[in-house]
């Protein structure tokens, strides 16, 4: 099983950038727990703070699933939503913060209603989540 983790602009910044919202953990951290509790499933983790770049790697995929923090792409792009709702890759919208509980202009993902799932407002396990859901979709290791 292979599983694409995206994490789009700013949060190459998780641990450094506002910790009373995203925390104190970098995603190098995340991705160490992640792949400690499931080490039989091959990671790979891109980290954009370029539009196109998501897109591309969307587009390129394969393997079983992308897990996907737009940041906020979330809230403005139609290209990147368009590149998810072809992907033939189920693709699980990921937030650390409450999107609903932020400012008004974060309410709205353009994402989620192309999204195969959503976790929003979980902290960082919601990478955690997000992994687990897609075994469970694919009846596999859990």
């Amino acid at each position: 099983m292979a599983i694409l983790i995206l994490n789009g602009p700013n949060l190459n910044r998780l641990g450094v950038r506002k910790p009373e919202i995203y925390g104190n953990r970098t995603m190098a951290q995340i991705l160490l727990d992640i792949q400690q509790r499931w080490p039989d499933i091959h990671f790979i983790y891109r980290q954009s703070n370029h539009e196109g770049d998501l897109i591309d790697w969307i587009q390129e995929a394969e393997g079983d699933g992308i897990i996907l923090n737009a940041g906020g792409y979330t809230h403005t792009s139609v290209a990147l939503r368009d590149a998810v709702e072809d992907s033939e890759i189920p693709v699980i919208e990921v937030h650390i913060s409450d999107i609903a509980k932020r400012e008004p202009f974060r309410h709205t993902s353009l994402l989620t209603d192309v999204c195969a799932h959503s976790i929003i407002g979980h902290g960082v396990e919601g990478y955690a989540e997000a992994v687990q859901w897609l075994l469970t979709q694919n009846n596999t290791q859990g």
